[in-house]
């Protein structure tokens, strides 16, 4: 790991925060697959659009490693600080996700700040939540009642919040995937001070898409900050998944600690010795290769109980 953040350095890329979002977006998915394996072939990859939280058509990716009908499937939102990424970031993960699971994965692209701030993601997630609960599994021929949600990064707070919100409705979920989320309002944790520099997710990139996406005042909302939801009994089970050296992971070890206390079945998986990001980086790190086999195994296990 840090070999690969050397290299990282000395590719000498302006970082997010120096640039306008437009041209950060552009930055990200041209570098977003570099350190993932190839694309992996699967016999169904689908665009389509779904349902947004405006009323609007947002697009979508649909990958299933067969054609079979039936199959459960994964929401899954993309990572990027509620400011940048797109399907094209996280195309290689959402395909090892469906090879190793067996699963189908809906990859949702979602509405982007500063041009749709908070809680625009938030309502598109719900959205896309909501139908693919009901007609979207209809027409995609997959098995609607075996639904889970998960998600990295900003994708991972937009998964732990669509799981309460299913809870709220009465949606029942098999399984809810927290890749590196982030749950807090202020990122005042301990691991924000301790690896705010050279660690990748820079403290000044933090504060650049928080203050792209919700204003100061609005930050105590748990759909921005899910650990200060003020109940989280009777979610979905959780696998959350965290690295060592991230910024973000003091927080999510305190909502795997809130779920549990609230009697949620929580399984926690802390990665030594990488930093935030780490599970795109499975051409470089063999750490995410294994990561992935884990959540893989947590879907495939969430699925046959559901």
């Amino acid at each position: 790991m840090a070999a690969l953040l050397e290299r990282i350095r000395r590719a000498n890329r302006p970082p997010f925060s120096s640039l306008p979002p437009a041209e950060a977006r552009i930055a990200y998915t041209a570098a977003a697959e570099v350190l993932e394996p190839p694309r992996a072939p699967l016999p169904r990859v689908q665009d389509l659009t779904v349902p947004g939280g405006d009323g609007a058509p947002r697009p979508a990716r649909l990958y299933a490693p067969s054609t079979d009908d039936g199959l459960p499937v994964l929401l899954y939102l993309h990572g990027g600080g509620f400011t940048i990424g797109n399907l094209e970031t996280h195309d290689s993960l959402c395909r090892q996700l469906a090879l190793r699971s067996g699963g189908a994965v809906l990859a949702l692209d979602y509405r982007l700040a500063p041009e749709h701030p908070f809680p625009a993601a938030v309502d598109d997630s719900w959205a896309a939540l909501r139908w693919l609960a009901g007609p979207g599994a209809d027409a995609l021929r997959l098995d609607g009642l075996r639904l889970a949600v998960g998600g990295d990064s900003a994708g991972g707070t937009l998964a732990a919040v669509a799981a309460l919100h299913a809870r709220d409705i009465g949606l029942r979920l098999a399984l809810q995937l927290l890749i590196t989320p982030g749950t807090t309002a202020h990122a005042d944790t301990d691991s924000h001070r301790r690896f705010a520099h050279g660690f990748l997710l820079e403290a000044q990139e933090v504060a650049w898409f928080f203050d792209h996406y919700i204003p100061h005042e609005q930050r105590t909302d748990w759909r921005f900050a899910p650990l200060l939801a003020d109940e989280l009994a009777g979610v979905a089970p959780a696998f959350v998944l965290l690295a060592e050296c991230d910024p973000l992971v003091d927080e999510g070890v305190a909502y795997a600690d809130r779920l549990r206390l609230a009697g949620v079945p929580v399984d926690l998986d802390i990665v030594r010795g990488v930093t935030h990001d780490f599970i795109k980086m499975g051409r470089a790190l063999r750490e995410a290769a294994t990561a992935q086999r884990a959540m893989a195994d947590a879907l495939k296990q969430a699925w046959e109980m559901a």
